[in-house]
């Protein structure tokens, strides 16, 4: 494990406001002091499109669990766009003072928008799931074969996104690229949307092994390019892989960031609860220690 640290230092949050200017999601009670939030996707804690796992993620000790609204369709939707299961998390978050800091429309890695048309739907879709569920950030993922891989590609995920955005700029819902680019390329792909409310899902694991140096890439970004961050360095836990996360996090606190930065770690033993809480104590301390 990297023995070097730095201060993370904190800041006030704005009354009232969440990630970047947005509204506190559901459940969502901070102390304004802090300045970055801690949060775990739900397929990270096994339980993808499980609601289940937003008791299971306070019960660690994050902040916000992001929620996948699952591929295996039923009666033709996605199988969180049932009557009721919206309103269900929503009071579970409540319940357990707890954000849905962020969704995830992983029904893309069955329909991926750089070229299949159902992905339109599936977007669309999760935007109003996204509403209902009280976020504000909805992942859009570009993997395997549907990675985004020539200039053909990225024009028509801008243009797709263009048709898209005026539904979500309505709901008031960030659409966030998460890929295997370029951080040039993500923001190509953003100015052909025409859209403020399509900015980068940076994944530092991602972008480490595609080459990039999530460090630069961030500085370069700034944080309003930005919607929310993934932290990993698979399959090592944090710290005892090839990724120095102190000047990382020192980035994403310097540049300006307030918001989720979401743990999406594997989990190594039989205790997903013990393997994600151990991910969570270190990058608290690299956020507290010089």
């Amino acid at each position: 494990m990297k023995s070097s640290r730095r201060h993370f230092l904190q800041g006030a949050a704005a009354a009232g406001v969440s990630a970047f200017g947005l509204p506190l999601a559901a459940g969502q009670v901070f102390n304004r002091k802090e300045k970055i939030h801690l949060g775990v996707p739900d397929w990270s804690l096994q339980l993808g499109a499980n609601p289940d796992a937003v008791a299971l993620a306070k019960r660690i000790g994050f902040e916000g669990v992001q929620v996948s609204f699952g591929r295996k369709l039923v009666d033709g939707k996605m199988p969180l766009d049932q009557p009721g299961v919206a309103e269900h998390y929503v009071s579970l978050a409540k319940e357990n003072n707890i954000s849905i800091c962020g969704t995830c429309v992983d029904r893309l890695h069955d329909n991926g928008l750089k070229s299949d048309k159902l992905a339109v739907k599936w977007v669309g879709d999760s935007i109003r799931l996204t509403k209902a569920f009280e976020s504000k950030v909805l992942l859009l993922p570009f993997f395997g074969p549907w990675a985004l891989t020539n200039d053909a590609e990225k024009q028509y995920v801008g243009d797709a996104l263009r048709e898209l955005a005026p539904e979500a700029e309505k709901a008031g819902v960030i659409l966030g690229l998460e890929d295997t680019i370029s951080a040039e390329d993500n923001v190509r792909i953003m100015d052909r949307s025409q859209s403020k409310h399509v900015k980068v899902y940076y994944d530092v694991g991602n972008a480490t092994q595609a080459g990039f140096d999530p460090v630069k890439e961030i500085r370069w970004l700034g944080k309003d390019r930005v919607c929310q961050f993934h932290l990993k360095d698979n399959p090592n836990f944090l710290g005892e892989g090839d990724i120095d996360f102190v000047p990382i996090m020192h980035t994403i606190r310097d540049e300006g960031f307030y918001g989720f930065c979401n743990l999406e770690t594997d989990v190594h033993s039989d205790s997903v609860e013990a393997d994600m809480r151990r991910n969570l104590l270190f990058i608290k301390d690299v956020m507290k220690r010089a």
